[in-house]
């Protein structure tokens, strides 16, 4: 079993850009061990959102309606009221995380799951947002398996071993420039 302080991320991977206009979303694909319905509840329930989510939920995300969803990490409190448009159990999961759009699909594969997620992110942030929800997937994955090292998110995730390396690494991918560091983020 793997501890928190061993983490590190791996390569930048499964991650493409798509661009409509001004409007720039990420595409990021990751398989999964778990089968579709153990996803989806970690998609959608409250407490599992807390153990690897960017974000916290005042309620189930799997049913249309609307939610407030809590930004973690964030320098000041930033709380977002969503609708979730979408919500086809164990398919496919579509709500608002402020301006941003999401989609989640789930496929099953194998005893496994091909998760997908849509985000749509500033330009000048989507390489951020790839490494963001790269380490948030590994916390997810580890949650799944029963070895949680609880989430990493925010300022957090930019301290952590391989961050800047995998920014880079998408940015690189994407095309677009590495974006600057917050005074914050250490300089390794």
């Amino acid at each position: 079993m793997r501890s928190r302080e061993q983490y590190a991320p791996g390569a930048a991977s499964g991650a493409e850009v798509r661009k409509e206009g001004e409007k720039w979303t990420l595409v990021l694909v990751r398989d999964l061990r778990h089968p579709p319905a153990k996803v989806w509840k970690a998609l959608t329930e409250p407490e599992h959102l807390r153990e690897w989510a960017p974000f916290d939920s005042d309620r189930n995300l799997g049913t249309v309606g609307t939610a407030k969803l809590s930004t973690v990490g964030a320098p000041k409190p930033l709380v977002s009221e969503t609708r979730v448009k979408r919500a086809d159990a164990p398919k496919v999961l579509e709500y608002s995380w402020g301006e941003q759009d999401i989609r989640w699909e789930l496929e099953p594969q194998g005893g496994g799951t091909r998760l997908t997620l849509w985000h749509n992110i500033e330009r000048g942030f989507i390489a951020w947002g790839a490494a963001g929800w790269h380490i948030c997937f590994d916390v997810l994955d580890r949650f799944l398996a029963g070895e949680s090292i609880g989430r990493i998110v925010g300022g957090e995730a930019m301290k952590f071993d391989g961050w800047q390396r995998l920014t880079s690494e998408y940015a690189k991918q994407f095309g677009v420039e590495t974006p600057g560091w917050p005074s914050s983020a250490p300089k390794r």
